[in-house]
């Protein structure tokens, strides 16, 4: 199954991001060579390119998996996410999937 995790940031985390920045690339670069947990993820920005979160697309097998998942991230670590939300996701078209799938 999918889930799709929407992470919101505390308030003034940008310097905190950047410390953690290349332990968080790190983490997403061993997760895309480990498996296929990871089908999605980026940052969510403000109107003003500013970053306020997360949000990332994972294959797991139930949503608290998900989470164990996610809270192995530098990111969850240090505490940057105030709000995290994971929901279950049924990919149903884009090109990312190859187009439809119904």
């Amino acid at each position: 199954m999918h889930y799709v995790i929407t992470c919101r940031d505390h308030a003034d985390t940008t310097e905190t991001r950047k410390t953690h920045l290349e332990a968080h690339l790190a983490h997403v670069r061993e997760a895309l060579a480990r498996d296929d947990t990871l089908c999605l993820a980026g940052p969510i920005r403000d109107e003003n390119a500013g970053i306020v979160g997360s949000l990332l697309i994972v294959k797991a097998d139930s949503a608290e998996a998900a989470r164990l998942w996610l809270e192995q991230d530098p990111y969850h670590a240090a505490g940057i996410w105030q709000d995290i939300r994971i929901e279950p996701f049924k990919p149903a078209a884009g090109h990312w999937i190859g187009g439809a799938n119904w």
